[in-house]
């Protein structure tokens, strides 16, 4: 991400983009069909972003408004963790879950879940993590060029092509990832911790990839957060970081020059933002409806939109699911499962 914002929030979400439906009822009663029968009530796992009297006032209006737009009763349920929605699922404690990516690779895998929607940010359903260096002529074929981050209007330097001088900066990877072959034995990378998929994860399998030994070929740094692995290159505590695209912003009141002394040099695959998966319990067309309405939420009303943003950090969801990226989540995930 960008930070991994994603992950904090996306529960409540749930709720409050389902809350946002337009109107829908329930099939006949006496339908003859029973497998597309409507449950008379769906629970939905989340981790609010919210706690306490705010986590209230935040989710029983959306789940009231959301229960009278689908015609039946929608709970939401409050999980210690990511994992506990995927078990959750699992167990028909809930049929809908709000979630980070690697829980819904775990959800789909193990339970024949449904992924159904992807977390928007931005405008984007994935984000890379970002190779900075304080040694540019070592690592950039040349000379870095300034492109502007678009959502805070500011200039950082880039290099190897990853972005177009003088234009808005779009974060796409992979790019210039055989730029990580310049690194070299013992050289001091900062990398956060083994959990972070944006500041270990993903630049560890970059550099394994590109041949480095990231155990004994490279002199680890770590460090805690994603501006504290800027910071690490700014000052000069190590010539290679790892961090969401771009976390150089995090930074700019600290180190001011940032721009000019930390040079992003690569972007790793693009790491995949939550969403929202169903139990392959749910009829398909209160599948096909709770998509629907939980995709147009965010367009369905000025304050739906600032809800949205303010709760738990998105700007939308998208049915576009990009399952391929979910699956790739989940592969680098098993890397380090141990």
């Amino acid at each position: 991400m960008r930070k991994p914002l994603l992950t904090t929030g996306l529960a409540a979400l749930a709720v409050v983009a389902l809350a946002g439906c337009g109107a829908s009822s329930t099939p006949a009663a006496d339908s003859t069909d029973a497998a597309t029968e409507w449950p008379e009530s769906i629970t939905i796992s989340l981790v609010p972003s919210v706690e306490g009297e705010d986590l209230a006032e935040a989710l029983d209006p959306l789940t009231t408004y959301l229960s009278e737009n689908l015609g039946i009763e929608v709970n939401g349920v409050v999980a210690s963790d990511y994992a506990a929605t995927v078990e959750a699922l699992g167990t028909d404690q809930a049929q809908v879950i709000i979630t980070d990516a690697g829980s819904l690779y775990n959800a789909t895998e193990r339970y024949d879940a449904q992924l159904i929607l992807r977390d928007v940010r931005f405008g984007a359903t994935s984000y890379a993590s970002v190779a900075f260096t304080n040694n540019p002529d070592k690592y950039c074929d040349e000379a870095p060029a300034m492109s502007t981050y678009a959502a805070s209007g500011i200039q950082l330097s880039y290099c190897n092509g990853i972005e177009e001088a003088g234009a808005d900066a779009v974060g796409s990877g992979p790019a210039a990832l055989d730029a990580l072959e310049k690194i070299t034995d013992g050289t001091k990378v900062a990398l956060q911790a083994a959990t972070s998929p944006a500041g270990y994860q993903y630049p560890v399998v970059a550099m394994r990839e590109a041949g480095i030994d990231t155990d004994a070929g490279i002199t680890q740094v770590p460090v805690e957060g994603n501006n504290n692995a800027v910071l690490a290159v700014a000052n000069g505590d190590a010539e290679v970081s790892f961090g969401y695209w771009d976390a150089r912003t995090t930074v700019t009141e600290e180190a001011p020059d940032v721009a000019e002394k930390v040079v992003a040099f690569a972007y790793t695959d693009l790491i995949p933002n939550g969403g929202v998966a169903v139990s392959k319990s749910l009829p398909a067309d209160l599948v096909e409806k709770l998509t629907t309405l939980m995709d147009e939420y965010a367009d369905s009303s000025e304050e739906a939109a600032t809800v949205m943003f303010d709760l738990v950090g998105l700007s939308d969801w998208t049915s576009e699911t990009a399952d391929e990226e979910i699956t790739r989540y989940g592969e680098i995930l098993a890397q380090f499962s141990n």
